[in-house]
């Protein structure tokens, strides 16, 4: 239950509006932060329906970038109150299965049940990347068969599945000089999309010192389905986690996807209620770490491999705004011999990426990742750098054929 004192802490300031990315696009009160909360204390407090179509569309608009927590100066917890409010209505179409069904549910649903069985996941990896190499998927996308079973959406976000797809395994690698073990978290999606931000991030973790373990115990982070209003899935899938690296005997949760690293720092209160873990929950938050705080942390030697590219980077918002981060990436690329930052107008607004808010929501998706690409284009960037897998998937496409890498694949490519 949210305290209804939390919807009181909102001023009405709008210092949160400009920083909104659906109120930027439309300029309509109820598409921002204080037009939300009213919303939801107006439901809270009885004065309107649960029901109601325009409630219902907002809560699903609304990307859960939280840039305007980091805006706002009475320190309204957005992202707890929209978290809420979306469980709330999960909780209340399971209670009535006749009422209309969500936009992109059924999609969103095989989604969320892949990721929380890692044998589904890995079974659909290899017959999407059958299906990508073979032609099959492109077909099928041309024709509208994606589109009559109701999959197209999914498709739009259907990563390309590397060609050296790996199963994670529970040996540590060693560092040459070892002065402690990080637990390298492989997300879910990016087990089979993004293997080369792994093994970039497994290097430079080695050569900082660290040794690398990959417990194969470990799950989805959660946030899809925190995101979905699915807490009971999102909380059995932390408890995996954290039984994980309990086992582990890691010194750090080390993160390379910037919405999980905010998902997993958020465990303490995700499990907060819960007297059997919640001590447990606090403990495992408090060791994670993103990636480039590790690594900005670490006496690394410095990089002698030039990068001839004036790059650009974009601040996903699950690290700029939910976890604070915003130095630690741009010091990284700094290092790098040759390379030209750039700056990127709206560098912080999100890219519409924000999950899986294409599948739900594929209109503002599309408005926002143009909006962004526009901005890549006038920056003159030859590469853009991101830290969130997310964000990759959302961008590549709009701004080929201009590279977009992880901050980790340039840093560890400088060095032989």
């Amino acid at each position: 239950m949210i305290d209804a004192s939390l919807y009181d802490r909102c001023v009405r300031c709008g210092l949160c509006l400009t920083s909104c990315p659906t109120y930027t696009e439309t300029m309509t009160e109820t598409s921002g932060p204080r037009g939300r909360i009213s919303l939801m204390k107006a439901v809270a407090e009885g004065e309107l329906s649960e029901d109601a179509p325009g409630y219902v569309a907002q809560m699903s608009e609304c990307l859960g970038c939280r840039a305007c927590e980091a805006a706002c100066p009475s320190g309204v917890p957005y992202g707890e109150l929209i978290e809420a409010a979306r469980a709330s209505l999960h909780e209340r179409a399971v209670a009535n299965p006749a009422r209309p069904p969500k936009r992109g549910g059924r999609e969103l649903s095989l989604l969320l049940n892949a990721v929380e069985r890692p044998s589904w996941l890995h079974a659909g990896a290899r017959l999407l990347r059958f299906a990508q190499r073979s032609g099959a998927f492109a077909i099928a996308r041309r024709i509208g068969l994606l589109r009559a079973l109701g999959l197209e959406g999914a498709a739009r976000m259907a990563p390309p599945i590397d060609a050296h797809f790996e199963i994670p395994d529970d040996a540590v690698l060693r560092a040459s000089a070892s002065r402690g073990r990080a637990f390298l978290h492989l997300g879910c999606i990016a087990q089979c999309s993004s293997t080369g931000i792994h093994r970039a991030a497994i290097k430079l973790l080695l050569l900082a010192g660290l040794d690398v373990v990959r417990p194969s115990e470990q799950r989805c982070c959660g946030a899809l389905a925190a995101h979905a209003g699915e807490l009971e899935r999102a909380r059995a899938l932390a408890r995996a986690n954290i039984t994980a690296f309990e086992r582990s005997g890691a010194d750090v949760v080390a993160i390379d996807a910037a919405g999980c690293g905010a998902q997993c720092k958020g465990y303490g209160h995700l499990l907060a209620d819960d007297p059997a873990w919640a001590a447990r929950a606090k403990a495992f938050s408090e060791r994670v770490r993103d990636i480039s705080e590790i690594l900005a942390a670490c006496e690394l030697p410095a990089p002698s491999i030039p990068l001839a590219a004036r790059v650009a980077y974009q601040e996903p918002c699950h690290l700029v705004h939910a976890q604070r981060i915003t130095n630690a990436p741009k010091r990284l690329l700094a290092t790098i011999p040759g390379i030209e930052l750039v700056p990127l107008e709206e560098a912080t607004l999100c890219c519409g990426g924000a999950g899986v808010y294409a599948i739900g929501e594929p209109e503002m998706s599309a408005r926002l990742r143009e909006r962004k690409a526009d901005a890549i284009r006038r920056s003159g960037a030859s590469v853009i750098a991101s830290a969130n897998i997310g964000c990759m998937l959302q961008l590549r496409d709009a701004i080929a054929p201009l590279q977009v890498r992880h901050v980790v694949e340039l840093l560890a490519d400088a060095y032989a």
